[in-house]
């Protein structure tokens, strides 16, 4: 039953990985990305049933569309493919509801994460259905208690937000985005507050190794809230590949 669950998680998972490459092409460009039918966002041809398969229909096509030939983003099938192997991970985890919800924890926090590492953008209705979904069913993915699930929305936010505001007062800009504080409680309303000294570590920890790398300085923008979500899914995959039945004492 455990390969068969794990699929469907792939499928589900590829779906909405559709849904959100969408957003993050159409939105930023001031697009309506929700109501309408899916079409080509070269010729505006509204998709066949068959184009609408993830994955399949964009390597059948080599990545064009059928009509003007012209190249769709590859973002689709990326997010296609994250989108796949995150619901297929979580469900293999945790074959049941709580990789459900461990699930939808994940692909509510790839759009925020493309957003922020291409635009610098974090919307806020975005964190709002995250922050919203975690009050509803965040104990459903990891465990943590209620109280302190609260307890994480509060002081994930405050404590970026006041890191942020010391930053500008002393250094005369800002060091933080506007977002990111928001989308540090959302998290924490998934995550409970004992986990997110964690994910800021594992965040501040990518966001150097990213700088490294990429031999970046100290001025040049750095998407944090994109390294905040990859943390929160890094740390929370982790946290349920070790205990099957996560509890808000074991979230550190």
């Amino acid at each position: 039953m455990t390969p068969l669950i794990v699929a469907a998680g792939a499928i589900a998972g590829a779906i909405v990985g559709s849904f959100i490459a969408t957003i993050c092409v159409r939105w930023p460009q001031g697009e309506q990305a929700i109501a309408g039918r899916s079409r080509c966002d070269s010729c505006n041809r509204e998709l066949s049933v068959i184009e609408l398969i993830p994955i399949i229909s964009w390597l059948g096509t080599r990545g064009r569309c059928g009509t003007c030939g012209l190249p769709i983003p590859r973002l689709h099938l990326w997010m296609e493919l994250a989108a796949a192997a995150l619901g297929a991970l979580a469900l293999a985890i945790e074959p049941n509801l709580q990789g459900a919800a461990l699930a939808l924890f994940w692909l509510l926090l790839l759009a925020p994460a493309v957003l922020d590492a291409r635009h610098h953008w974090l919307p806020d209705p975005l964190t709002i259905v995250l922050a919203i979904a975690g009050l509803l069913i965040g104990s459903f993915a990891t465990g943590a208690l209620f109280l302190d699930r609260l307890a994480g929305g509060a002081g994930g936010f405050l404590a970026l937000w006041l890191i942020a505001l010391s930053y500008r007062r002393s250094r005369g800009r800002d060091g933080l985005g506007a977002g990111d504080p928001k989308l540090l409680g959302a998290i924490g309303l998934w995550t409970g507050g004992l986990a997110l000294p964690a994910i800021v570590l594992i965040a501040a920890l990518g966001g150097l190794g990213v700088a490294v790398l990429q031999g970046r300085n100290r001025l040049d923008r750095m998407p944090f809230g994109s390294l905040l979500a990859g943390a929160a899914i890094l740390w929370t995959a982790i946290l349920a590949a070790r205990t099957p039945s996560l509890d808000g004492s074991q979230l550190l």
